[in-house]
């Protein structure tokens, strides 16, 4: 019997039993990261579903950004939790982004504009298709700034082009 190799879309579409709301734990993989926002055991904890990761980053207009962080609010809010695990988030997102670009090279013309979701404080995500140039050069497109940080990439006042 021959594998068949799964597509980037069918792992966006797979829900996996998601939602999932934990009690939190500082063991969890992203238990320092919910930690440093102000986590405490007991408080409620979402694993989101990759499809609604993808809608959140869907709904980000050109001109505009988003980050980790944002998406996480965002989704913890919808869940009615304290939190959103970063980790599970940050899967999903480069999930939704291997997939919009699979359907761009597939001839797709309304792909999720992965782009436009940055890392945390307004970084530029290297784990992106094609890694932090490829992202820099379609936010230059959009007409934002990006500085060179050390080894990364920033966008240069990120704060103010936030989706609200």
């Amino acid at each position: 019997m021959a594998y068949k190799r799964t597509s980037w879309r069918e792992k966006l579409e797979d829900s996996k039993k998601f939602p999932k709301i934990l009690q939190f734990d500082p063991k969890f993989p992203c238990g320092r990261a919910l930690q440093k926002m102000g986590a405490r055991p007991g408080d409620s904890v979402v694993l989101p579903p990759p499809l609604e990761v993808d809608e959140i980053m869907r709904n980000v207009p050109r001109g505009k950004l988003i980050t980790l962080n944002e998406i996480c609010r965002q989704l913890a809010a919808r869940h009615n939790t304290d939190y959103c695990c970063t980790l599970t988030t940050g899967i999903f997102v480069m999930t939704a982004a291997n997939a919009a670009e699979q359907a761009r090279s597939e001839g797709e013309k309304n792909t999720t504009p992965y782009w436009r979701t940055l890392k945390m404080n307004g970084e530029l995500n290297e784990k992106y298709p094609g890694g932090a140039e490829a992202q820099r050069e379609l936010l230059e497109q959009e007409g934002h700034v990006p500085v060179r940080r050390g080894r990364k990439y920033v966008i240069l006042d990120y704060e103010s082009y936030l989706v609200e």
